[in-house]
C-alpha cells in the first residue's frame, strides 16, 4: 500500500473503531471459493477454501553480513522476480505478496485438479532455484536454500485499510495462511527436510501420481519432497553443467 498524508483525528479514529467493532457477524459468509475482490467492502467478508503457497529463503539475516549492497540488491532482484513470475503463472492465482526475502500467494482451487496446479507451482519454484544458484556460483557467490510450503482450507478474506483514503489492501488470514508459513519455515531446515512441504489435507488433494512424489516427514507432521519440473531440469542439465 502506497502513502499518502492525511493528518489524523482522534476522534474520528475512535468513532471508527466503534463503527468496525460493532459490525454485524451475518457481514461474513461462507464459500467454497474465494470471491471476486470487487465483492469486498469495509464492513463485509467472506470465509473461503482456497490455497496458499509460501516460499522463503534459509538463513537470509546472515546475507547482509555475507555481501556488499549492490550483491544482495542483485541477488534479491534476481530470486524474487522469478520467484513472482512462478507464483503468478496460474491462472487462479488471486494474490501474490513480498515480505522481505519470502513470497506468498493465494490460489483459489474449488476442484481437486486446481490442487494439482498448485503443486506444480511449487516445483517449477523448486527446479528455478537450481538454474539461479548455477548463476549464483559462476558470480562466485554462494548458493541458496529456500523452504516452500502448501496448505489447503479456509481463509478469511476482508479488506482492511483506512476507508476513504485510498489506500486499502485485500488481507488473508486463518489456520490455511499460516500453516503454509510454517511448513514453508521448515522447507530445508534440517538435514532430513527436503525443500518442499505439503499439509496433510493438501496432499489428500493431490492426484494419485502427485502424491507418490512425496514422502512422510514425521518430525514436521506433513508430507515433503525435493519435486523439480521435468522440461526445466532438462534444460539446467543441457544448459548448465
Amino acid at each position: 500500500m502506497d502513502s499518502n498524508f492525511r493528518p489524523y483525528d482522534y476522534e474520528a479514529s475512535f468513532k471508527r473503531l466503534k463503527d468496525i467493532l460493532n459490525q454485524a457477524d451475518v457481514n461474513y459468509e461462507k464459500t467454497d471459493s474465494l470471491p471476486d475482490r470487487e465483492k469486498l467492502t469495509y464492513s463485509n467478508g467472506f470465509y473461503a477454501y482456497c490455497s496458499a503457497l509460501f516460499i522463503d529463503i534459509r538463513g537470509s539475516s546472515k546475507l547482509p553480513s555475507k555481501y556488499r549492497r549492490p550483491t544482495l540488491a542483485r541477488l534479491y532482484r534476481a530470486y524474487v522476480s522469478e520467484v513472482v513470475a512462478i507464483l503468478n503463472s496460474d491462472p487462479y492465482c488471486r494474490e501474490v505478496n513480498i515480505v522481505g526475502d519470502g513470497a506468498w500467494a493465494v490460489y483459489n482451487t474449488p476442484r481437486r485438479p486446481d490442487i494439482d496446479d498448485v503443486f506444480a507451482i511449487s516445483y517449477a519454484l523448486n527446479s528455478m532455484i537450481k538454474v539461479l544458484n548455477y548463476q549464483l556460483v559462476k558470480k562466485d557467490l554462494d548458493p541458496i536454500e529456500v523452504g516452500i510450503g502448501m496448505s489447503y482450507g479456509r481463509a478469511l478474506m476482508i479488506k482492511a485499510g483506512y476507508s476513504g483514503s485510498g489506500i486499502s489492501d485485500v488481507v488473508y488470514m486463518g489456520d490455511v495462511v499460516n500453516q503454509a508459513a510454517k511448513l514453508a519455515a521448515h522447507g530445508n531446515q534440517g538435514y532430513f527436510d527436503k525443500a518442499i512441504m505439503v499439509s496433510e489435507v493438501f496432499h489428500q488433494n493431490l492426484s494419485d501420481e502427485n502424491k507418490e512424489l512425496l514422502t512422510w516427514n514425521a518430525n514436521r507432521n506433513c508430507w515433503h519432497g525435493d519435486v523439480i519440473r521435468k522440461d526445466m531440469e532438462a534444460w539446467y542439465q543441457e544448459n548448465c553443467k
